[in-house]
C-alpha cells in the first residue's frame, strides 16, 4: 500500500517546492507527484460560465470526488490517469495524463486538507505556514509570468477570492496537519537549495519515510 502525504498551505507559500524536494529526495521511481490544481472542475463548460466571477478559490471549485477516487487507486497501488486543467481556457483538455503507481505519493495543493475524504487519505499532511505578504508577491510574480494575468487581474482576484478563501478555509485547514513548515526565508523566490532542505527535512524524517531514505543511502545516490 502506498505512502500518501498531503500538502497544504495558501496560494504561494512554497507547497509546490517542498512537494518537488520531497520527490527528488525520495528514490528514483519510488515516489510520484500529484497537484490538486489538476482536478479543478471543468468550468468552462458550466453554463454562463464567466471566468472573472467565478470563484476558484472555493473548496466547491475542485472536484474532490474524482480526486478521492484517485487517492485511494494510488493507495492501493493501481495507477490512474489524472485529469489536465488548461488555465487558459479554464477547462479540461482531452485525455488525461497516466500516473503510475508508486511507493510514496506526493499532492499538493490549498484545499487537500478541506475535504474529510480527502484528507482521510493521507497518511503525512503538511501546512506550510508562509507570511501573507510574501505569498501574495510570489503570486502576483507568477500569474504574471506563467498565466498572462496582468497585475491589475492578479491584485483584483487576490482581494475578491484569494485572501478570503485561504481565511475561510486554508487556514482553518492547519489542525488536520501533522506537521507545520515555517517558511521563514522571506524570499520572493525559494531558490536557495539549503533552505528549501531545511524545509523538506522535518516531513523526510518522518518514520514512514526513513527505510526509503536509508535504502537511497545504501545505493550510493
Amino acid at each position: 500500500m502506498a505512502i500518501l502525504i498531503g500538502i497544504t498551505g495558501g496560494s504561494g507559500s512554497g507547497k509546490s517546492t517542498l512537494a518537488e524536494a520531497l520527490y527528488a529526495a525520495l528514490p528514483a521511481g519510488s515516489a510520484v507527484l500529484l497537484r490538486e490544481d489538476s482536478y479543478y472542475i471543468d468550468a468552462a463548460a458550466l453554463p454562463d460560465f464567466d471566468p472573472a466571477a467565478f470563484d476558484f478559490d472555493d473548496v466547491t471549485a475542485r472536484d474532490h470526488v474524482l480526486m478521492a477516487e484517485h487517492l485511494a487507486e494510488l493507495k492501493a497501488d493501481r495507477a490512474i490517469t489524472a485529469p489536465v486543467y488548461s488555465f487558459l481556457h479554464h477547462g479540461r483538455e482531452p485525455g488525461g495524463e497516466p500516473v503510475s503507481a508508486a511507493q510514496v505519493v506526493i499532492v499538493e495543493g490549498t484545499h487537500v486538507l478541506c475535504t474529510p475524504q480527502v484528507a482521510a487519505l493521507f497518511d503525512i499532511r503538511v501546512f506550510v505556514d508562509t507570511p501573507a505578504d510574501i505569498r501574495f508577491i510570489r503570486r502576483l510574480l507568477r500569474d504574471q509570468a506563467e498565466r498572462g494575468r496582468t497585475a491589475e487581474s492578479v491584485i483584483h482576484q487576490y482581494l475578491a477570492t484569494v485572501r478570503p478563501g485561504h481565511e475561510r478555509l486554508t487556514e482553518p485547514s492547519r489542525v488536520h496537519a501533522d506537521f507545520i513548515v515555517a517558511d521563514a526565508t522571506a524570499a520572493v523566490r525559494l531558490t536557495d537549495p539549503q533552505a528549501v532542505v531545511r524545509l523538506a527535512a522535518p516531513v523526510l524524517a518522518h518514520p514512514l519515510l526513513v527505510p526509503l531514505l536509508t535504502l537511497r543511502k545504501q545505493q550510493g545516490y
